[in-house]
């Protein structure tokens, strides 16, 4: 910062730093930018018109003085002529100064012999010692030429012409001043019409810009409210189909995935503390019962220490399956092709070995598809797990059917058939033969932490087929359920035509 002592020499003054904001907007460049082009274009069109039209009016008015001083002196060449021949008194107007007159308006003073005024011009035309030496020149047609004289404040361009013989001479003379004059105020016109264009170029880069910026500064509007208050439900203003247009719809399309995602992690909240409530609370009052195990029975103590067990253990499931479909709804897995089969036989492998059942994989069709390999198969696997947990008996194998996008091409397959290849989304099912399901709790199966009555006494927490539902929306595809014919139940998804991400959520 800037400082200078004092009078004193022992103190520093502060100066202040000032800060020059500049203000500018895009309708204000837009309008400045259009103005200038305007004003760029106006002046050179003027520019050159004006140019063209000065030049073209002096040589005009300079080709026809040179074309009567030329007949002038070819007609003092062919004859003789005397300065009364030149006398401005002809009745008949048929005389040699009306041959001069009628072209170019020129004036006309007739000098005689010694450079003597024999008939005054008007205005009268100065006359010099060359003036007088061409009166008593003895060629006719001698000429002297003066480019510009000065004659009662205008400007003259004037010719003395030799009648020969020492007879005299004639002096013609264009006024060229008020040809200047007039290239002048048409200067000055030029000049009122730019700044008018100039002007009228300004208003309407104005209106134009402020016509076309109205929008994008209702869209800042509603992007600075959004900023201010937090709320993403704000209506944001969208018409037309240009660029704007499509701007204002994906902004809209953004606020409404951010107020789903926003009200999505809100219902996950709730839904998660109202079910760590009763694991935590039971794992409370287990813990108080632990300070005093010594005065507890041996048998109570077993059961004590598994009910920590058990309790822990669910929680640790139900953070887990937190943790999962929170991952779940992630876009940053990259997408790539990929076998569902083959998939479905690696999550097969894993739950044989974990279960100890009998599970198989079928696949018909093309069951390749363009997904997320790590969400595609967490789905899978929550499936199958989910399966073995409510088939206890396990007398029938697990069965997983993957169906691709064509008919199916074994013998004997009806291609409408549940599992058969078909023409749309590939699907993946998985069949067992357990208990089944109420209709109720079919159409609620897939709602977070939802468990069927019959079904609360299992470990879980009602989060697996949540997950599954996520994975299948995101990748353009739904979850669906129905009981099994014969008994058990069928749940699986589709996998959509769609890349994943491109619009499954």
């Amino acid at each position: 910062m800037p400082r200078r002592p004092t009078a004193g020499g022992a103190g520093w003054i502060r100066f202040p730093r000032t800060r020059f904001r500049r203000v500018s907007s895009l309708r204000a460049t837009f309008t400045l930018s259009f103005a200038a082009v305007a004003a760029a274009v106006t002046v050179l069109v003027g520019f050159l018109s004006y140019d063209a039209a000065a030049r073209l009016v002096r040589v005009d008015q300079q080709t026809v003085f040179a074309e009567v001083v030329q007949d002038l002196r070819d007609q003092v060449r062919e004859r003789a002529l005397y300065p009364a021949d030149f006398a401005a008194s002809d009745s008949d107007h048929d005389g040699p100064l009306d041959d001069i007159i009628r072209p170019s308006r020129t004036d006309v003073q007739v000098l005689g012999p010694g450079g003597v005024i024999v008939d005054r011009g008007s205005p009268p035309l100065p006359v010099r010692a060359a003036d007088r030496a061409v009166a008593d020149h003895g060629t006719a047609g001698g000429l002297d030429e003066h480019k510009e004289v000065d004659v009662r404040g205008d400007r003259y361009r004037v010719a003395t012409v030799a009648l020969g013989g020492g007879r005299g001479a004639v002096q013609v003379a264009q006024q060229f001043s008020d040809t200047e004059d007039l290239l002048r105020e048409l200067q000055q016109r030029t000049v009122l019409l730019v700044a008018a264009v100039v002007v009228a170029a300004g208003l309407f880069g104005w209106w134009l810009a402020r016509r076309i910026t109205r929008r994008l500064v209702r869209l800042a509007g509603a992007a600075e409210d959004v900023a201010r208050t937090g709320r993403l439900g704000i209506q944001v203003p969208v018409t037309g189909y240009d660029e704007v247009g499509r701007l204002g719809r994906s902004f809209d399309r953004m606020l409404v995935r951010l107020a789903q995602s926003e009200e999505d992690q809100r219902r996950l909240v709730q839904d998660a503390g109202h079910e760590l409530r009763t694991p935590l609370t039971s794992l409370r009052t287990n813990i108080s019962m632990l300070r005093r195990i010594d005065e507890l029975p041996p048998g109570v103590r077993e059961e004590l220490v598994a009910d920590l067990a058990l309790e822990s253990r669910e929680l640790t499931d139900l953070v887990n399956e937190l943790v999962a479909l929170a991952a779940g709804r992630s876009d940053t897995e990259p997408v790539r092709r990929l076998d569902l089969a083959e998939l479905a036989e690696d999550v097969a492998i894993v739950a044989r070995r974990r279960s100890g059942r009998d599970i198989t994989v079928t696949a018909r069709g093309d069951t390749t598809v363009e997904g997320r390999p790590t969400a595609l198969q967490r789905a899978v696997s929550n499936l199958v797990e989910n399966a073995a947990k409510f088939d206890r008996v396990g007398a029938a194998p697990i069965e997983v059917v993957v169906s691709g996008r064509r008919p199916g091409a074994e013998a004997g397959v009806d291609p409408s058939a549940p599992g058969a290849g078909h023409p749309g989304p590939a699907r993946v099912e998985v069949l067992d033969r357990g208990p089944g399901m109420a209709d109720e709790d079919l159409i609620r199966v897939f709602d977070r932490f939802y468990r069927a009555a019959d079904a609360r006494s299992l470990p879980g927490s009602g989060l697996g087929l949540s997950i599954v539902r996520e994975v299948a929306t995101a990748h353009g595809g739904a979850a669906f359920a129905f009981r099994r014919e014969g008994g058990g139940t069928v749940i699986g998804f589709t996998v959509g035509v769609q890349r994943a991400g491109d619009g499954g959520r």
